[in-house]
């Protein structure tokens, strides 16, 4: 009869944490915190949220990474909070201002452009977001003046 082996610290962390991420944090930064501070030898992200977001960010640790692929693919929904008539180098707040208008557009004209963005869409993704070419964050090349078509 062979012995039996003895759980290793973190082997019972199984299950999914859901985390309302802060802005100023990597969706990877997150996920090692709650691994480390849980004891969990294996976990994973469901999706990645660019720093500056904040948001639902759902963590699988032990058996249940295994239900990550199913939660990549799934239908999400975002909420965004906009500045009209600036316009910065980063395409977010966190960029230089390049342009500014006093123009106050009207609710009508706002609905006509907000309508391109409903339903769904395929979006180029900019050069400052968290999506990845070869291992690295496209706002990490973006700011070592690479760009990417």
């Amino acid at each position: 009869m062979g012995r039996k082996r003895q759980p290793r610290r973190g082997d019972a962390v199984n299950g999914m944490l859901l985390l309302d991420k802060p802005a100023g944090i990597t969706s990877n930064a997150a996920l090692q915190e709650a691994k480390s501070l849980l004891g969990a030898r294996k976990g994973g992200h469901t999706g990645s949220l660019d720093p500056i977001a904040t948001g639902l960010l759902p963590l699988c640790f032990g058996h249940s990474t295994k239900l990550s692929g199913f939660f990549l693919g799934a239908e999400k929904t975002y909420w965004a909070q906009i500045r009209l008539g600036q316009t910065t180098d980063t395409g977010d707040s966190e960029g230089q201002v390049l342009e500014s208008s006093a123009l106050k557009p009207s609710r009508e004209q706002v609905e006509a452009e907000l309508a391109q963005f409903r339903g769904e869409i395929e979006q180029v993704p900019p050069m400052y977001s968290a999506i990845k070419v070869n291992g690295k964050p496209l706002y990490r090349l973006a700011r070592e003046g690479i760009t990417i078509d």
